[in-house]
């Protein structure tokens, strides 16, 4: 029984002290009873000991064992020290203390613990695993039931954790973004910006997303420069994805009945009740997700689908999408005799679509070139809305990102908040 209480009871020493050295009325610091590190290095070096007293010095042919196990044993005790000073700094940071005098402590806390281990009958290797491995299912098990107090203290884990490099948070938009502007967690920017009076164009940008660089957004902004923009910020996604966003954008209403059921109203259905016409531009394919089906379900009485894909035949162009988007609007504008004057387009565009066509190969990717060529896919993309917006002054425009670019590579990704868009109203 004292060669497993020895060494707890030293490891204890060692973590334990530190901590009630440096305790301060008030402070809230969960703290393990022992160090699950120490314990396992005490363990060894009993036994490493026990093997070094084994050896006779005076056979000259165990002289390179005697060194060899006497080598073991120093490296040993060095990293005893060491996980020791690490628990000490672990403390200490902490608090944002300096060393001082506490640097003392894992050397005299080590010492005791190697002269209480001096004595103790080793365990044999299996043995030691075993006990660690009790040891570690024992910590967990009690710490799912009572997180406040921990059985062990892992003092390289927790200085790894508190000096390796923090990734910048992306669930969140930061406090100076949202200063600058106007973000929202509703998914209700189209039907809150909509303008009844007159004609109203939804243009759902795929893969844009908020940057993590706010220089980057600021100048994707630039691009509508001299164009009247009422209003222009984020609002967040509850889910990444195209087909979401093409009917959460468009919702008017949501109710239930008394048995629960939902039932959605969507704003082309509200529109075209009261005689606007409603029609939707997508360059890819229609059966991709089963738009066909869906687009038509939302109310949208007239739709604009590229080519097929399986045909062989490239998808509609961003550009050739805006070319049919511009003289829509123009027949809107000369209106004929039973045409209605007021139009709600819904317009998905396709050139920012990840993969993009230029990098195929999904192992063999440059961030820096899959980089460039968005940017610049982009720039061209919110241009051509510009220029629509310009060339209709008295169309309503309601710009977003479908989501950030989840297809994109992963350290693509990581240059994005996660779930947030922009959005620009112009006109």
């Amino acid at each position: 029984m004292n060669r497993l209480l020895y060494p707890l009871i030293a490891s204890a020493l060692i973590t334990i002290v530190p901590f009630l050295l440096t305790f301060e009325k008030g402070q809230d610091i969960v703290r393990g009873l022992f160090g699950f590190e120490e314990f396992a290095l005490l363990l060894l070096f009993v036994y490493v000991k026990n093997k070094l007293t084994k050896i006779s010095f005076a056979n000259k042919k165990e002289v390179p064992a005697f060194a060899g196990m006497t080598i073991v044993l120093g490296i040993v005790v060095a990293a005893l020290f060491a996980v020791a000073w690490l628990d000490l700094q672990n403390l200490l940071a902490i608090k944002g203390w300096a060393t001082g005098w506490y640097g003392v402590l894992p050397f005299v806390t080590c010492g005791l613990a190697v002269a209480m281990m001096w004595k103790v009958k080793p365990f044999s290797i299996s043995a030691i695993s075993f006990i660690l491995f009790v040891a570690l299912i024992a910590h967990l098990f009690a710490y799912n039931h009572y997180a406040a107090q921990p059985l062990a203290q892992f003092p390289v884990v927790d200085y790894m954790s508190r000096t390796a490099p923090k990734p910048v948070a992306r669930d969140s938009l930061p406090e100076s973004f949202k200063a600058k502007y106007f973000t929202t967690d509703s998914a209700t920017i189209t039907r809150g910006f909509i303008d009844s009076t007159r004609t109203n164009v939804l243009v759902l940008v795929e893969s844009w997303g908020i940057p993590l660089d706010s220089n980057r957004f600021a100048g994707q902004l630039q691009i509508f420069d001299g164009i009247p923009m009422p209003a222009h910020g984020a609002h967040h996604r509850m889910y990444s994805r195209t087909r979401t966003a093409e009917r959460e954008d468009l919702i008017y209403s949501v109710t239930r009945d008394s048995t629960g059921r939902r039932d959605t109203v969507f704003l082309p259905q509200v529109l075209r009740a009261q005689g606007v016409k409603t029609q939707f531009i997508y360059g890819g394919d229609s059966l991709v997700q089963m738009r066909n089906k869906y687009i038509r379900n939302v109310g949208f009485e007239e739709t604009f689908f590229g080519i097929s894909a399986n045909s062989g035949v490239e998808s509609r162009t961003d550009r050739e999408s805006a070319a049919l988007l511009d003289s829509l609007l123009g027949s809107a504008a000369a209106v004929s005799f039973g045409d209605s004057a007021l139009r709600f387009i819904a317009w998905t565009t396709l050139d920012t679509k990840f993969p993009l066509p230029c990098f195929k190969d999904p192992y063999r990717i440059d961030v820096a070139a899959v980089d460039s060529v968005y940017t610049e896919r982009l720039a061209g993309t919110l241009q051509l809305v510009a220029d629509l917006a310009k060339r209709h002054p008295d169309v309503r425009f309601i710009v977003q990102g479908d989501h950030n670019p989840i297809l994109s590579p992963l350290k693509f990704q990581e240059k994005f908040y996660k779930r947030w868009v922009p959005f620009v109203v112009l006109n």
